[in-house]
């Protein structure tokens, strides 16, 4: 398909060829907070899998998933996830941005749902949020998570 209905009636979500660029260009994994959190995770000892869906049969990906524990990370942008300290109001096409933005955050909430009812233990990481901080946050997580598989 080469591309949306609305972009072939000559409308765009985007406000300028500009901004479509832009917008375009950002990457949907290995960001900058990504790789640092990655590796953060790493240097604590800890192996995991990148971008991956928990479980197989919810179409939901994880930004960082330890099958063993049954962890699913999800790195947040503050933009697109509506981050209550930086989030942004668009100036531009403000209606539809702030429709993004909740749409984006009733499928988080929905994911959250629908991984915990398949036994997962969901972390959730703000872009802004030091990365060894919430590496630590997550390693803490899992060997609870380990400690309580090996008790059974």
């Amino acid at each position: 398909m080469m591309g949306s209905t609305r972009q072939s009636r000559g409308t765009s979500w985007a406000s300028s060829e500009g901004v479509r660029r832009s917008m375009q260009s950002n990457k949907g994994r290995d960001t900058r907070p990504e790789l640092a959190l990655r590796r953060a995770v790493h240097a604590l000892g800890l192996r995991y899998r990148v971008s991956v869906r928990p479980v197989p049969t919810v179409r939901r990906t994880a930004d960082i998933v330890f099958p063993r524990a049954r962890i699913a990370v999800f790195l947040d942008g503050c933009f697109w996830h509506g981050c209550p300290d930086h989030h942004t109001v668009a100036k531009t096409n403000a209606d539809y941005w702030a429709d993004k933005v909740e749409q984006n955050r009733r499928r988080d909430r929905e994911t959250d749902e629908l991984l915990k009812q398949a036994g997962w233990h969901v972390i959730r990481v703000w872009e802004h949020e030091p990365s060894e901080e919430s590496a630590i946050r997550i390693a803490e997580a899992y060997r609870t998570a380990v400690a309580g598989h090996s008790d059974k």
